[in-house]
């Protein structure tokens, strides 16, 4: 069989699976980006031609999401506005600071989050609409923002789990309106690397196009589940995705 062949039929399939994660709990990136590593491609190629299939992912998930009215637009636009500015930051200091120390430190933080994700009463079902009301909710949308840029353009993994958790936690949404806000300023920062790795030269433009079809397809149905439902847990499928980093970041230091 052709290799190229085989290069589709390895990514495009776990591009698909990876679509359907993440329009429901984010952390889409680990399924997708060890697919295309799978094939052999060089690294930077892999995260670049991710970065163009998960884009046009988030973009059909973004829009489904905002449809639906499950975007609050003034903090979204907190959020997104900070995390493009944190997006930059986090590549500067990339330039910095050498990854494996942010890597022995996830090893702490991952299961101290997943140890917040299995307590937490809000992960429970989407329809709860959070409790008590959070003064400043713009700033700590902001703050969030701006964080979570600042690792997603230092390091990335995960942005959308954490981001997706902070907003609940910190902001007390639920989850739908979370996992709107998430996925707005998710897609900013996308397309912020993607702008950069395609200037670079380090996109595959055909495989990352097709597998990009798979990804919208896969969001569009994580999206119709996460919007049809009116109650679901998505603590599984978090923990699923934290344990998955936490592998494969002790895996990277070993």
């Amino acid at each position: 069989m052709d290799s190229e062949l085989i290069r589709y039929l390895i990514v495009c399939p776990l591009v698909f699976l990876a679509g359907f994660v993440d329009a429901m709990a984010g952390g889409g990136g680990f399924i997708s980006l060890p697919g295309y590593l799978l094939t052999g491609m060089p690294v930077h190629l892999a995260i670049g031609t991710n970065k163009l299939s998960s884009s046009m992912g988030t973009t059909l998930a973004t829009w489904r999401l905002a449809s639906n009215g499950f975007i609050p637009w003034k903090q979204a636009l907190f959020a997104v506005i900070s995390a493009l500015i944190g997006s930059q930051m986090g590549a500067y200091i990339a330039l910095l600071i050498d990854a494996h120390i942010f890597k022995i430190l996830m090893l702490v933080i991952i299961p101290l989050t997943s140890w917040y994700v299995f307590r937490s009463h809000s992960l429970g079902a989407t329809e709860e609409t959070g409790g008590k009301v959070v003064n400043h909710k713009n700033l700590i949308c902001m703050a969030i923002g701006l964080v979570m840029g600042i690792y997603d353009g230092f390091y990335g993994p995960g942005t959308g789990t954490f981001m997706l958790l902070a907003f609940m936690g910190l902001a007390n949404m639920n989850i739908k309106e979370a996992n709107g806000i998430t996925k707005a300023a998710n897609l900013t920062t996308n397309f912020g690397a993607l702008y950069v790795f395609l200037t670079h030269g380090t996109v595959d433009l055909m495989l990352g196009l097709t597998a990009g079809l798979f990804s919208i397809a896969g969001n569009y149905l994580g999206t119709r589940q996460f919007i049809g439902k009116q109650s679901f847990s998505v603590r599984p499928i978090i923990l699923l995705v934290l344990t998955i980093f936490f592998v494969k970041t002790l895996m990277e230091l070993i």
